[in-house]
């Protein structure tokens, strides 16, 4: 199972994008797409809720969290392939583990996720592409990924979450699965450590290194 934003496509750009957009539409300054990145992993309504707070300095009303998360949604649709771009070796590394179920599992919105990947050329490696309103519940809550397990016919012992952030590992963690951090996305090795993986990796073509097919 893998993570999208900082796993498998560098989208920061377009996040960033879509979302000074909506503040610009709502008369706010732009914020930096490094400040931006921090404020992503838990949802779309998590992102604009803390975007909206940075602006502000306290909470926002539930009509400005509403308007930001309509406009947001918005933008992003319009803009979610302009620069967004698979890491290097993603597809080779896809291409070494056919062997295996394989499934994404996002905090991103499924109607974002499956045109992204359509676009960039992966989705057909995977037999389960989930978002944040298919189980109805945000990582690390593990509901996604044991709805993903069971549409791959996968037990707990033989899968492992692989993604970038704490939501990844604490969700892979909860469902009873490995644990693999990959560097290079959103979060630092540091950042990664701290989170207790059971394996760090730098590059997803050393996946095949650690796991293969169990009846093998």
């Amino acid at each position: 199972m893998f993570d999208l934003d900082g796993t498998l496509i560098d989208s920061k750009d377009d996040i960033a994008t879509a979302v000074n957009l909506a503040l610009a539409k709502l008369e706010f300054p732009p914020l930096p797409v490094s400040r931006v990145v921090e404020f992503v992993g838990n949802g779309v309504k998590k992102l604009l809720e803390r975007t909206l707070r940075e602006i502000h300095n306290h909470e926002p009303s539930e009509e400005l969290l509403r308007q930001g998360i309509a406009l947001f949604r918005e933008e992003y649709a319009n803009h979610m392939l302009d620069r967004t771009r698979l890491y290097p070796g993603v597809e080779e590394a896809l291409r070494r583990l056919s062997w295996a179920d394989m499934a994404v599992v996002s905090n991103k919105p499924e109607r974002y996720s499956r045109p992204i990947l359509q676009g960039l050329g992966i989705s057909g490696c995977f037999r389960a592409i989930l978002g944040e309103e298919t189980a109805h519940a945000y990582k690390p809550d593990p509901a996604a990924l044991r709805m993903a397990m069971d549409l791959c016919g996968a037990a707990p012992h033989a899968t492992v979450m692989v993604g970038d952030s704490s939501v990844d590992i604490e969700a892979g963690k909860a469902a009873g699965v490995a644990t693999c951090g990959v560097t290079g996305g959103f979060h630092t090795r540091e950042e990664i450590l701290a989170y207790g993986p059971d394996l760090i990796i730098d590059d997803l073509n050393e996946l095949d290194d650690y796991f293969y097919r169990e009846n093998a």
